[in-house]
Formats: C-alpha cells, structure tokens, sequence
C-alpha cells in the first residue's frame, strides 16, 4: 500500500504526535535523504540539507512529518524571525513558519494543520508572544484560506526576495508579492 492509498482508507500513520495519522520530529541528518527522495526541492543542492544545516547552526526547527515512515510534508522555524526587513521592522521579533509544504495529493487532510499547530508549541515553549508566517495569497489562495482559518491576521505585504540553483547551475532570483500574516500564541496579541 502507498501513502496515498494509506491516507484514502485512514489507516496512514502511528499517530505520533500530529494528529490526522501523521508523526512530526524534527529533522535529523538521516532524514535528509528520504525529504529528497520524497519531496524533490528541484535545486542544485538539497533545499532540506539546507534547511537542516540552519538547524545545525542554532538559527531553526526543521519539522518533518511522516506517515508510514515516509516524509509527506515539511516546515521551518526560523527561530530569527523573517529575513525581509520590512518584516522585522513591522513585526519585531516574531519566529516565522518558513516553506511550509506537504505532498499535493495529501493536502487538505490536517498535515499541514498538524504542522502548524506542532510549530506554536515550539514557540510557545521557547517564549514567543506569537508566530508569523507569509503566503501569496493570491497565487496560494487555499494555504491563505487555511492560516485565515487558523486564527493568521495579515500584518504587511512585502516582496519576499530569494535565490535558487537550478539542477544546470543557473541562480535565479525571485521576487514574490507576499502577506505577512501573524497569530498570538497563549493568548497574547498581536
């Protein structure tokens, strides 16, 4: 039985620690190439060895979510808040959510929930009045919907400016129109 086939008939998952069947831990160096197996970033070099040398370092959380010992989707904290400065000057200090993903045909099927709410204990644990993450909502109207639903308020649009390889080793630089959306945790404000 596949994943999909798993999560179809609800039997996906050890229901450890997210909720909807699904496992979330945060990532460690052998997990690395399941997510590339599994979640191919398209890149020159590994988007989640990336991901997981910032965690290495101290600078994030790389959560990971698993089902039936497979990796259906993916999330950062980045415990250093949003890297735009327009962000940081709106927001102050505030942990972003960075990349959330989960596999397109599990979506809308609590993982990406299961890793939000994963992601807020982190915060909460370590002290942050809130959490903030960004979405194109025009371009990603469903996750926009989703962190609407979640209790995310929008605080700024920005440009969210960022740099890839691709697999010819071709860098590319992107601009994305952004909202930056942010909830309480613990019952804080905004």
């Amino acid at each position: 039985m596949n994943v999909s086939d798993a999560w179809r008939d609800g039997s996906a998952g050890d229901g450890g620690g997210g909720g909807a069947g699904v496992r979330i831990a945060a990532c460690r160096a052998e997990d690395v190439a399941p997510l590339d197996a599994h979640l191919p970033s398209g890149v020159a070099t590994s988007f989640h060895a990336r991901r997981f040398a910032r965690q290495r370092a101290g600078g994030s959380t790389y959560l990971v979510a698993w089902a039936d010992g497979v990796p259906v989707g993916n999330g950062e904290i980045r415990w250093g808040g949003c890297a735009a400065p327009e962000v940081r000057e709106a927001v102050g200090e505030c942990p972003e959510l960075n990349g959330l993903d989960v596999r397109a045909e599990l979506r809308g099927r609590g993982i990406g929930t299961a890793l939000i709410h994963h992601a807020e204990a982190l915060a909460a644990r370590r002290g942050a009045p809130r959490l903030g993450l960004g979405v194109d909502d025009t371009g990603n109207p469903r996750a926009a919907r989703l962190y609407a639903r979640l209790g995310y308020r929008p605080a700024l649009r920005y440009l969210d400016r960022w740099t890839y390889v691709d697999e010819d080793g071709t860098t590319h630089e992107r601009a994305d129109p952004t909202v930056f959306l942010v909830r309480p945790l613990g019952g804080g404000t905004a």
